[in-house]
């Protein structure tokens, strides 16, 4: 039997054994070390009173367990045969709980596993675990029947690769696992959402802007803009090259692609942007029952395709060639790398076309969909309107 209370300034460990202390009284006078529950870790020094026990095996024996240190009771890691001290806050109803768990495992060795400092248990330290929490973490510390399910998981996962007929252990562990309480972090979507709901507003704002006075801008002032929209849209890309150079091996010729995107893995994609001309997706009349691409859709379409065969076939010679041009714009130790290339085409309005053409144009864009996405001005209206819509609902 365990018990705690606090006597002058001291948390006392109060033990009583079965079914005496005859062997506790016996080896502390002769001055020698006692293990308590697997946990606790004493010698004659940690006695409450100092001097022989009486030969009284009935009688509980108190242990200081903890002294008081401003407003948190200390206790050694020596005592828990841990490499970290604890901190208990002054005012925290003590149980055997915080320290043993299921199958008598000593809780605070299994924390000390993974901390590198003494950890300081509610109070008003800066760096104090809340009660709360660590009640959590208590209630929440794998059980008898998880450490089965567990065990259960692992030799299902070896035996399933040569027995058909098993349980699946590791689904039932999983599905175990996933009623429990798990570790909760900082909602981020909730710490930014205004920042993002202000970002789409804003990129939304200057687009129908721009869209109203396209003719205002030339190409290259278009583009500008634009790349400055796709590349808060798609953050994934840390750089990008205008008028990067391909090589077209085949004919020994040097060409340029007019934006080539590069991600934060290093992997290269290839942007097209083109004023929002409104006949230039797909015809107005039809083909055999087909509306089919325009002379500018089709033929943006080609160019991407060649700049990726271009660079595909340019392959490592391509990557290093990239990564040295453009050195001082990367990252430190950082490579280009030329892996399936997609394209992005940005060109475009589908707002005055009919239902039938827009469902022609979307076969048209799902038949490119694994090598390209092909994105009209009014889907980058429509996709930043929704996204806006669902920011202000959560």
């Amino acid at each position: 039997m365990i018990e705690f209370e606090i006597k002058k300034d001291c948390l006392i460990l109060k033990y009583l054994s079965e079914p005496d202390n005859g062997w506790l009284i016996e080896n502390l006078n002769n001055d020698e070390s006692v293990i308590l529950k697997n946990t606790f870790r004493f010698s004659k020094n940690d006695l409450f009173r100092p001097g022989p026990l009486e030969d009284d095996p009935d009688t509980p024996i108190e242990f200081v367990l903890g002294r008081l240190r401003g407003e948190y009771y200390k206790i050694d890691g020596r005592i828990m045969g841990t490499t970290i001290s604890i901190f208990l806050y002054k005012s925290i109803k003590v149980s055997i709980k915080f320290f043993i768990a299921v199958k008598s495992i000593p809780v605070f060795k299994k924390i000390s596993a993974v901390l590198t400092e003494d950890i300081f248990i509610g109070g008003s330290n800066a760096n104090a675990l809340p009660e709360a929490e660590f009640r959590k973490l208590i209630k929440n510390f794998p059980n008898t029947y998880e450490l089965q399910k567990y065990a259960e998981a692992r030799i299902s996962a070896v035996l399933k690769n040569y027995v058909d007929s098993i349980i699946d252990g590791e689904e039932k562990y999983n599905t175990y696992m996933n009623k429990k309480i798990s570790q909760k972090g900082l909602n981020l979507s909730e710490k930014y959402k205004y920042q993002e709901l202000e970002k789409y507003e804003a990129i939304l704002h200057k687009l129908e802007k721009m869209l109203d006075s396209e003719e205002s801008y030339n190409e290259k002032q278009w583009q500008a803009e634009i790349l400055q929209i796709i590349l808060l849209l798609y953050p994934k890309y840390i750089c990008v090259f205008p008028e990067a150079p391909v090589k077209d091996t085949y004919h020994d010729k040097n060409k340029k692609i007019d934006l080539l995107l590069v991600d934060s893995s290093g992997n290269t994609d290839i942007l097209e942007i083109k004023k929002p001309f409104d006949n230039c997706i797909v015809t107005k009349a039809m083909y055999r029952d087909n509306y089919i691409p325009l002379r500018e859709l089709s033929g943006t379409v080609m160019q991407i395709e060649k700049y990726i065969y271009y660079l595909n076939k340019w392959g490592k010679k391509g990557e290093e060639m990239l990564t040295r041009k453009y050195k001082d714009k990367l990252p430190t130790n950082f490579k280009i790398k030329i892996i399936n290339p997609t394209g992005i085409i940005v060109m475009g309005r589908d707002n005055n076309i009919s239902t039938a053409q827009k469902e022609d144009f979307e076969v048209i864009k799902r038949k490119y969909k694994n090598i390209m996405d092909i994105i009209t001005y009014d889907d980058l209206i429509s996709r930043l309107r929704f996204t806006i819509d669902q920011y202000k609902k959560t």
